[in-house]
């Protein structure tokens, strides 16, 4: 029993709690057998008994792979506090910026230190390899100087040994490494075949459930043309579910309405599948029809990290990883104008993670994806899509924004329950006989809550009346961009010049009243929040 003390065991249970509930484990998960569980979540287990063990050092592979935003957000503010070391390898760069203040990385075959974050090491990194490159280029014009003297005096009997002096010493120095950045350039131009309408996808009152497990219920959401879509939020609530339903793979409850023209494609790990087992890595893009020159595919294949002769791999050969990259180049590569993406970054290093999200912000098609890489979604998307108490919930915004937002949301929240301003209706007072003309003061707080309703509901009308003018606007766009697109308008060099000037400010007008319309919406979000 004093052993049991001194090794903290009457606490353990409660620790172990407390560890879990983090990482996102519920109540009912912890009496679960073990083996119930999926990869991701006992990866979870693991974790847990790991920090639970509270080592001097821990080692971390990749520890945010299988964690959504929750459990991250608490890993990381868990590990900010823990006592010993820590040593992370991970392609998590939010994580790194907020973990770790020193990176060592692996290069030329040799550790290289460099004391700060992870944005520190990208400047410090740019750095070095300048002056290395400068270095190597001025040993490279001594060592060439040097061997014009060999050759052109090694004959001479009076300067043969000193020919054979400088080739001793050049034949002793250090010889400083060229600088190879092993770093693919992705250079793809997507081709759409077809422009697809306005709304590409109408979900209507879905409804979907596995047994006594809820995702959607009642659920209604829109996918218009344009739209790059980060669905996020906790594991288990849903959300590849939500694509599987989206692609068309997924019984459910409820409509979903295709637009005109869409054209999709549709990456998950079951599609690894359907990849061809006896074509090489290069044949099988070359099977998707996508008319690119091998060139270009070749390119495309350097940056989800097949170089050189793995091109000419059998995919039968590959590992699972592997195999999920040749899935996703495949998707990324086809003619589709409406992307539906699982985990696409799963697989991928930090500069193909940075290169995928350069290529898909140049897709001009529109794409719903699930991810958990924060700098993928920070980078490519311009709405971000929830799933809270079984609907689907929009923002329309960035990543940041909708951070923002959420932040902004939660102090007004803290505020209001610090204040204790709850909507108590005041008792009415007992009217003395004494002053019967006595007349009742109207509560403060009612006043305020009247003049933010009269506020909100200007703000609403406000927002509605933005959203006919943007609707309105987009079409007046569209009209002019068709116009640009006729032959025929291009033979009156004034009537095009014209048609070009008024698209140009059409398009000015459109952005400038979504700018209003975010600003409105985050105000009437507010004022919500405060009636």
């Amino acid at each position: 029993m004093h052993e049991l003390d001194v090794l903290d065991g009457y606490n353990i249970h409660h620790k172990a709690e407390e560890v879990l509930h983090g990482l996102g484990f519920s109540n009912e998960d912890l009496l679960r057998p073990y083996k119930e569980f999926s990869g991701g979540w006992r990866m979870r287990v693991l974790l847990a008994k790991m920090i639970l063990q509270q080592p001097d050092v821990l080692l971390m592979d990749e520890p945010t792979n299988h964690l959504d935003r929750p459990s991250i957000d608490w890993l990381e503010k868990y590990l900010l506090h823990y006592k010993g070391s820590v040593v992370i390898v991970s392609h998590d760069k939010f994580f790194l910026n907020r973990m770790v203040n020193k990176i060592v990385e692996l290069y030329q075959q040799e550790l290289h230190i460099y004391t700060g974050d992870y944005e520190f090491y990208e400047q410090e990194k740019m750095i070095r390899i300048d002056m290395q490159q400068k270095a190597f280029e001025n040993q490279q014009d001594y060592i060439r100087q040097q061997e014009r003297f060999i050759e052109r005096f090694k004959a001479k009997a009076s300067k043969a040994a000193q020919a054979q002096s400088v080739q001793k010493r050049l034949d002793k120095i250090d010889k400083i490494e060229d600088v190879k950045l092993e770093r693919p350039d992705l250079r793809i131009n997507f081709q759409l075949d077809k422009v697809p309408g306005k709304v590409l996808v109408e979900l209507k009152h879905v409804s979907k459930s596995f047994g006594q497990i809820k995702i959607l219920e009642d659920a209604i959401a829109e996918i218009e043309r344009g739209d790059k879509i980060a669905l996020i939020g906790a594991n288990g609530k849903g959300k590849s579910t939500v694509l599987r339903m989206i692609a068309g793979t997924e019984t459910f409850e409820g409509e979903r309405v295709w637009g005109h023209n869409v054209e999709e494609s549709f990456y998950a790990q079951h599609q690894l599948e359907a990849l061809g087992l006896n074509n090489n890595i290069l044949e099988e893009l070359q099977s998707c029809g996508s008319k690119k020159t091998d060139v270009e595919l070749r390119a495309l294949l350097g940056a989800f990290l097949f170089s050189g002769d793995d091109v000419d791999k059998k995919v039968k050969v590959l590992s699972g990883g592997e195999k999920a990259r040749v899935a996703l180049a495949k998707t990324i590569v086809s003619k589709a104008n409406f992307l539906i993406l699982d985990e696409p970054t799963n697989h991928l290093d930090m500069h193909s993670v940075e290169l995928l999200a350069l290529a898909l912000n140049k897709y001009e098609g529109s794409m719903i994806y699930v991810s958990h890489d924060r700098y993928f979604i920070s980078k490519t998307a311009n709405k971000i899509w929830e799933i809270v108490d079984h609907k689907i919930k929009e923002f329309k915004g960035t990543y940041q924004e909708w951070v923002d937002w959420n932040e902004r949301m939660a102090k007004i929240a803290a505020e209001k329950q610090k204040l204790g301003v709850p909507d108590i209706k005041p008792e009415p007072k007992p009217v003395q006989a004494a002053k019967p003309f006595v007349k009742e003061t109207v509560p403060a707080n009612n006043i305020i809550n009247k003049e933010l309703q009269k506020e909100l509901q200007k703000e609403q009308r406000r927002l509605s009346n933005l959203e006919a003018q943007i609707t309105k606007a987009k079409e007046e766009e569209t009209r002019l961009e068709n116009a640009l697109g006729d032959p025929a308008n291009y033979s009156d060099r004034d009537k095009f010049v014209k048609i070009e000037s008024d698209y140009k400010t059409a398009k000015a007008n459109r952005e400038s009243l979504e700018k209003e319309y975010e600003v409105v919406f985050e105000k009437v979000m507010e004022l919500e929040g405060q009636v």
